[in-house]
């Protein structure tokens, strides 16, 4: 039995399926992170500008 689960182990770990979708998955979870950063910068840089540009008009249209 122990020389089944550990043919078994072998087998898996010879496999290149597994260790593939794992770096998938780490690539993938990296390009989320840059993508979240990026995203959050720009956000903030796009809200700077629109302040500065209704501070510019002066409040007109209320």
């Amino acid at each position: 039995m122990f020389q089944q689960v550990g043919g078994l182990v072998m087998n898996f770990l010879r496999r290149e399926d597994g260790p593939t979708a794992v770096e998938y998955a780490v690539m993938l979870a990296l390009i989320i992170v840059v993508c979240l950063i990026a995203i959050t910068a720009l956000g903030t840089n796009t809200s700077q500008t629109f302040g500065t540009v209704s501070g510019s008009i002066g409040g007109s249209g209320s």
